[in-house]
């Protein structure tokens, strides 16, 4: 009997793959496409995966983590297209201080402390996720409606994620999850990943006739999709 697939739509983790075979087991593990894919038998009901999804929340955020290699924090960093990160060495606290003002991502760090720390660095990508959201939420749908219009595409929604080891995604609904990362990136790369996008609600692979169509409307694929492999979608 053949193995039966479905996808469902994760508010964190973008689509997920649910594979039905001949097993009393669910395991859940990081494919090679990026997105999670449930193993589970045939008759197993959606509910009991959806619940067996969320027991395995942390698990699947440790997996996602380590799946890409973090590029640590560094003074001056840009964040997104709104923020620099600012280091204020200080001795007038006893614990970290990291918050937004204007235009910074301000971290005051008493003498005890070093950008280094991995807690300090997980306090920063706290915050960090927080600003890339608010730039993505107010960047990034104006965009890809703006492409869609312009080349006649059509898709259902469009939702938002700092989880897994891809830069977007489209499911069979027409539904498109895009990772916050993308406000690191040059602003001719999101147009390529929008348009990657986009041409997915037409075909749902990677095939030759896909290819074509991202070409008809980023000639440059080729450039972007190189330059693209050099950058990482982790936060």
């Amino acid at each position: 009997m053949p193995t039966k697939s479905q996808t469902i739509d994760d508010p964190e983790f973008g689509e997920i793959v649910i594979m039905r075979r001949a097993t009393r087991y669910t395991r859940i593990k990081l494919g090679t496409d990026g997105r999670f894919v449930v193993t589970s038998g045939r008759l197993v009901p959606l509910a009991f995966i959806r619940s067996f999804i969320e027991r395995s929340r942390e698990d699947l955020r440790k997996i996602a983590k380590d799946s890409s290699i973090a590029q640590p924090y560094r003074d001056g960093q840009l964040i997104g297209k709104t923020h620099q990160l600012a280091i204020v060495p200080t001795q007038m606290i006893k614990q970290p201080e990291i918050r937004t003002m204007r235009s910074k991502l301000l971290v005051k760090l008493p003498p005890e402390f070093s950008l280094e720390d991995q807690d300090v660095q997980q306090q920063i990508r706290d915050e960090a996720i927080k600003v890339l959201r608010r730039d993505a939420k107010k960047y990034l749908p104006p965009l890809l409606e703006e492409l869609a219009g312009a080349h006649g595409f059509a898709y259902q929604r469009v939702r938002f994620s700092h989880a897994g080891s891809r830069w977007g995604s489209c499911s069979s609904n027409g539904t498109i999850s895009l990772n916050i990362a993308l406000m690191k990136l040059p602003d001719e790369l999101i147009r390529y990943v929008l348009i990657h996008e986009l041409c997915h609600t037409r075909h749902m692979n990677h095939s030759a006739a896909f290819w074509r169509e991202v070409e008809r409307y980023d000639p440059r694929y080729r450039l972007h999709r190189q330059q693209l492999k050099r950058q990482t979608p982790i936060v």
